[in-house]
């Protein structure tokens, strides 16, 4: 390891590496201290729970270009990428692309953007400069963590500028698009800087700053997600007028009508435009962050951070969204003692100039025709060369064509002046503006009574208690169109919850047995009290081995947008389930896959059995069935683990193996049900036929399903003569079964098998330091409201070399991930990800 010293305004210094890390937090990580599994310092070999540990020499070895996206390589994680700005992190199924269902904080407050309910990936999160350790619970934390915290959660603890200071300087430079057949070769760069100090050992500041550009991955599938539509009439593949690709917009079930074409029924689509033709994929994003402390004591730190990200970038929902000047904060105040610990901030959101890039589509391909006038164009112009012999794929191309007559053509003029306009029309039916803004108020106080009042507790019986109270607040401005207040029109919308904990820990039989018990109970606004406990043992036979147990149950309250969403979306309306919201609607309304299957057989028995449309309308509606769902209810999962956590060989070689089994019930998720405008008896058959005959809605519910998943993960770390280190994990996660099957539960969205290779050596020569890492992941199936499909297996080599100056505090990195650059998709839906090649020079100016 290279030192340098860092000398203090009053001459003390702290020992520092080349990468910036103070002998004390080193002393820290040698030991293996965490404290995200019980909010308490604790050594890692007994945590109660699995937990993953990313520190300063796994972040400094990675072959990743951050230390955000080496979380990827931890056991027991699966990562998606919808965008090279905007990574997600899951552990043990459910995974989809704004995951509510697991926490990310900053030393200990949650940095997620209120209205998504989720954290826009590491936007306002450290960066690669103040980070100094990341830890990961995989698995349900909503016993110390609340109702989010069901799937596990993320806690980046950054560098305390008491112990870390001086200035510092990193630059990243790197190119990707290298063989892509979308576009050339697009560069990359991010720049940051740290500065700290601190006087007379009471008051310290340090302040942050990143400034990412580059250019991002294409999302550019065109699979049909609709191949069958005209199956019937032998029109399938290429030829499927009715085909709904993956990545073109405004060719979905709202933009297609089922007409009659010289005397058969097709299933036509509106034309449609690629993502690429409707979105900027440039990337430019900025983050700071500035923080004061003050020492009250020799154990009491008082500090204040403020946090800022501006972002422009793709994001993706239920569609895929263009953020721009999409603004984060966080104001925070965090007093932190011995025994008592109260942190108080805020989160705003404000989505600027962003917009839904399916509503941009739709409403662009309007802007020229109507929806009426385009099919009228398409019926007449076919029908027109069917009488004159012209064949059926033939006739359908030319319709379409004619159709399309003075349709905007993607990056013109014109269609760039009406992206111009419609992004700032806030109404979906019309333009395609999201105009949100959002704020979520969080207090919370914890106390070791063990470490204060009831010291004596733990000092002559081993047993320490702490409890803690807090309390959340969302405040939304209504919009009109993505959020209103149902119940005082004008006003704010608010949605709070409060709960609080406590948990005692008793060290029984010479300290070889550990047990621990946490009660939980939470509160919403417009949920009864829900109880989350957990009940874990650690058995420490000899201190390095520890066979560790645990029993829980979790709940999660819907997130704002499950609650409260009102958006029209392509003529659906995207409505939130609290009663407040749908009433009504679920009692009046029909399934829509049972009125797909209706429509479907009716155009069968027309197009070849010869009937007639009332006759197959009588033949048929059988198959409609009534919206038997209702509103929504929290999300429940009751679970529990097991695994043994080891060190031997003098510590040279590590073990961690864990499993698991979980039950989730009331799993939130949608339900598309349309009400006929007509519901009249004689006419309704005829209503729920025509698809512009009826009210559509997309409805937030509870799945009936109860779903069991299991999994397992292996990691297994090995320090080889020479410094040289081998590693490798394992992480199995399987969907056992289902009772109550109804199809509707949340994907699970998880692949069986994922592992990690890795081989590293810091310093293999003087100075030179390497790293590898290989990962592959099994196929997998996806399903979202957005697509479904397989996603096929793929692997992911990446690599890097770096070279450190003793007596210039600099490091260069010289890195690739997906070296081969073989394209893969994480997702259906998302982008096709190839090689990124990076270098990264980082200086620590004293």
């Amino acid at each position: 390891m290279i030192f340098i010293t860092v000398s203090s305004v009053h001459g003390q210094s702290a020992k520092v590496d080349s990468a910036g890390i103070s002998d004390s937090v080193r002393l820290r990580e040698l030991n293996g201290v965490v404290v995200s599994a019980s909010r308490k310092s604790e050594n890692i070999l007994k945590a109660p729970v699995s937990i993953e540990k990313l520190g300063p020499d796994e972040i400094r070895s990675s072959a990743q270009p951050s230390f955000f996206d080496a979380i990827e390589n931890l056991k027991g994680l699966q990562v998606i990428s919808p965008s090279l700005g905007f990574k997600v992190i899951n552990a043990r199924g459910f995974t989809n692309t704004t995951n509510v269902r697991f926490v990310q904080m900053v030393d200990g407050l949650d940095i997620q953007a209120p209205h998504i309910g989720a954290p826009m990936a590491n936007a306002l999160g450290p960066g690669d400069l103040d980070i100094v350790t990341v830890e990961v619970v995989p698995g349900s934390a909503s016993a110390l963590y609340g109702m989010n915290a069901i799937n596990g959660t993320a806690n980046f603890i950054t560098k305390d500028p008491f112990e870390t200071r001086g200035l510092s300087f990193q630059q990243k430079t790197g190119v990707n698009h290298l063989g892509d057949a979308e576009r050339r070769p697009a560069a990359f760069t991010e720049t940051s800087l740290r500065w700290a100090s601190a006087y007379h050992e009471k008051f310290a500041f340090k302040v942050n700053g990143t400034c990412t550009q580059g250019y991002d991955w294409y999302a550019n599938n065109l699979a049909d997600l609709n191949p069958n539509a005209n199956i019937s009439t032998n029109l399938t593949g290429n030829g499927n007028p009715g085909a709904d690709r993956v990545n073109i917009y405004a060719d979905e079930s709202s933009n297609r009508r089922t007409i009659t074409l010289d005397g058969r029924q097709y299933v036509v689509s509106r034309t449609g435009y690629a993502e690429k033709e409707m979105a900027s994929y440039h990337l430019q994003n900025f983050k700071g962050d500035a923080s004061l402390y003050y020492r009250l004591g020799q154990d009491a730190t008082l500090s204040y951070t403020f946090r800022i990200a501006h972002s422009n970038t793709i994001y993706q929902r239920t569609n895929r969204f263009r953020l721009d000047n999409y603004i984060t904060s966080q104001h925070s105040l965090v007093l932190k003692s011995k025994s008592i610990q109260l942190r108080a901030y805020v989160n705003r959101e404000n989505t600027g100039d962003s917009y839904n890039i399916r509503s941009m589509a739709e409403n662009v391909e309007r802007s020229f025709k109507s929806d009426n006038t385009w099919f009228s164009d398409f019926s007449f112009r076919f029908n027109e060369l069917a009488v004159n012999g012209v064949g059926v794929p033939k006739a359908m191309s030319d319709a379409r064509a004619y159709a399309d007559m003075g349709r905007p053509q993607p990056n013109s003029p014109q269609a760039n002046d009406l992206i111009a306009r419609l992004r700032d029309i806030n109404n979906w039916d019309q333009g395609a503006a999201l105009r949100v803004r959002a704020s979520m108020y969080h207090a919370e106080f914890q106390h070791s009574l063990t470490d204060g009042l009831l010291r004596t507790l733990n000092n002559r019986h081993q047993l320490s208690i702490m409890y803690g109270l807090d309390f959340r607040d969302y405040v939304v401005v209504p919009d009109g169109n993505y959020f209103i207040n149902p119940v005082h029109d004008g006003k704010n919308l608010t949605y709070w919850k409060t709960g609080g904990f406590i948990q005692a820990t008793k060290m029984l039989f010479h300290q070889k047995l550990k047990l621990d018990a946490v009660l939980r109970v939470d509160k919403n606004q417009y949920f009864p009290a829900k109880l989350n406990p957990r009940l874990a043992a650690v058995y420490s036979p000899h201190p390095e081995h520890n066979i560790r147990l645990a029993v829980q149950q979790g709940y999660r309250f819907p997130s704002l947008f499950e609650a409260f969403s009102n958006i029209n979306s392509g003529g659906v309306r995207r409505v939130g389930g609290l009663p407040v919201m749908s009433n009504g609607i679920f009692e009046n309304s029909f399934l829509r896959s049972s009125i797909d299957a209706f429509q479907a057989a009716n155009t069968t028995d027309i197009n070849n059995n010869s009937l007639t449309l009332s006759q197959a309308l009588q033949k048929n509606q059988g198959l409609l069935r009534r919206n038997n769902y209702t509103y929504l209810k929290p999300e429940e999962i009751r679970g529990v683990e097991a695994g043994y956590r080891a060190s031997l060989l003098e510590n040279k070689l590590s073990l961690d193996v864990d499993f698991y089994y979980n039950v989730y019930r009331n799993l939130m998720a949608q339900v598309d049900a349309n009400i006929p405008r007509n519901p009249s008896p004689d006419s309704i058959l005829f209503s729920l036929n025509n698809r512009q005959d009826q009210n559509r809605y997309r409805l937030w519910t509870n799945s009936r399903t109860v779903s069991y998943n299991y999994g397992s993960s292996l990691g297994i770390s090995w320090t080889l003569p020479g410094n040289f280190r081998a590693g490798g994990n394992i992480t199995v996660a399987r969907l056992a079964r289902k009772s109550q099957n109804d199809g509707l539960e949340d994907g699970f969205n998880t692949p069986s098998f994922i592992y990690n290779l890795s081989f590293a050596n810091p310093a293999v020569v003087s100075h030179v330091g390497f790293g590898i890492n290989y990962r592959w992941q099994s196929s997998y199936l996806w399903q979202s409201s957005l697509a479904t499909g397989t996603v096929p297996a793929y692997g992911s080599l990446d690599a890097q070399v770096q070279y450190s100056f003793t007596h210039s505090n600099l490091n260069v990195k010289v890195g690739a991930t997906n070296l081969l650059n073989s394209y893969y998709l994480s997702f259906i839906g998302g982008p096709a990800i190839g090689g990124f090649y990076y270098t990264t020079i980082t200086m620590h100016v004293l």
